[in-house]
């Protein structure tokens, strides 16, 4: 699709799985790989309420139940727009025999009135200039239902190069009974909200944390940090008395890539030290997060204990192909020694290294009424974004569109008016 060439495949684990994305780089008339593959690894759901009947809902969706497993056939013009195209998953039953998974992925084009760049030019005497573009994307989109929560997860492709990804949350709460019908009833802790009378939906958390194998240019990438520093000017030097400007360190090893995102680092970017542009700078991708979250449960409480690679936002380990999912192998009943935080105990070496991103984002769910019955969906996500990665602008020679239709639109017009 337009600059854009990648591979879908379906697994019962993790569903989803996008891989050798790569795109046309017009300028050096070429095709340039960003993305060997990437896929949600697990997700991971503790309950807040410590009693007899709810201690132990602590759920890994994918290594326990298989967001694969999980996926609901999409529906058209429900799920996905009209101009979506559908494809059909397969996967191994218990006993080895082909399972046809129908409608798991839709692909469609989205025009949503965003605009990809533009300009306003005010300094020729006489006449005001303006050119923009229409922000036209490719989406790839799966839903899966686990348990009593819906996932949409769409993986968007810009021409820009950049990789947005969104994860969309719905379906209905986890609740449970309760003899309270008003909230003034209530003087003990009841580890949620009161939704409606005789109904609790309990607080809970969402980590995601994703599997993005980077090759960015070329297999070799290197992590670098960035930050912002503050700097005094000296006296007599400028008007000004200060003005920040960028730190930056390349990192060695696995313990040098673990990343507190809301903490000193302002930039992570994942670079081939191998490559530069015509400007000498190094070519590169951009994490760009969504909002930070952390885990708020002791560290030495068991359901932390298996989860344990949400500690950081960021993790960065070298390529192993038996690394693929951060709660382990076998994740039922595990005691968290086989996961993505015990691997990167090793302190192996990452710089100028094949190296996978593991990028966790998530939210605390405080529960209120109007996630009952049925929860309006909440999405978060976060961007591949090039930085150095083109010697200019990527998309200064897409040419301005004529009128047209765009079919996933529609418009009235009353004359009257």
């Amino acid at each position: 699709w337009a600059n854009w060439e990648f591979h879908l495949s379906f697994d019962a684990r993790v569903g989803l799985i996008l891989s050798t994305a790569s795109i046309y780089d017009s300028q050096k008339q070429e095709r340039r790989p960003v993305l060997y593959r990437g896929f949600i690894s697990e997700l991971f759901v503790p309950y807040m309420d410590v009693t007899e009947e709810w201690y132990n809902r602590a759920y890994f969706d994918a290594g326990e139940y298989g967001i694969g497993i999980s996926v609901a056939p999409l529906q058209p013009k429900v799920d996905c727009p009209e101009n979506a195209a559908f494809m059909d998953g397969y996967m191994t039953s218990h006993d080895g025999k082909p399972i046809k998974m129908p409608n798991v992925f839709c692909i469609f084009e989205r025009y949503a009135g965003d605009i990809m760049w533009r300009h306003t030019e005010f300094s020729v005497p006489g006449r005001i200039i303006t050119e923009s573009r229409p922000e036209l994307t490719l989406v790839v989109r799966m839903v899966t239902t686990v348990g009593n929560y819906d996932y949409i997860v769409d993986w968007e492709f810009f021409q820009s190069g950049v990789i947005k990804v969104e994860v969309g949350l719905t379906g209905v709460l986890e609740v449970k009974g309760t003899n309270y019908t008003y909230k003034d009833q209530v003087h003990e802790e009841i580890y949620g909200t009161l939704l409606a009378p005789n109904t609790i939906g309990t607080y809970h958390d969402h980590f995601m944390t994703f599997h993005l194998d980077l090759d960015v240019d070329g297999q070799d990438n290197s992590l670098v940090k960035s930050h912002l520093d503050i700097m005094a000017v000296k006296k007599h030097h400028s008007p000004r008395k200060s003005y920040w400007t960028v730190k930056s360190e390349t990192a060695q090893r696995e313990s040098d890539g673990r990343i507190h995102l809301g903490s000193k680092s302002a930039e992570i970017l994942f670079v081939n030290p191998n490559k530069r542009t015509k400007l000498g700078n190094t070519i590169g991708y951009r994490l760009v997060p969504g909002p930070a979250i952390h885990p708020l449960l002791l560290e030495d409480d068991y359901p932390q204990l298996r989860a344990g690679f949400t500690k950081y936002s960021v993790m960065v380990t070298p390529y192993n192909k038996s690394e693929k999912w951060a709660s382990g192998l076998f994740t039922d009943q595990s005691h968290g020694d086989d996961t993505l935080e015990t691997w990167s105990l090793r302190d192996r070496e990452i710089e100028n290294k094949d190296i996978v991103l593991w990028y966790t984002m998530g939210i605390h769910h405080v529960t209120s009424q109007e996630d009952f019955p049925i929860m309006p969906t909440v999405s978060i996500g976060f961007e591949l974004r090039p930085a150095n990665f083109f010697e200019t602008n990527p998309v200064l020679s897409i040419k301005s569109p004529k009128d047209i239709r765009w079919i996933n639109c529609s418009m009235k017009t009353d004359k009257s008016i």
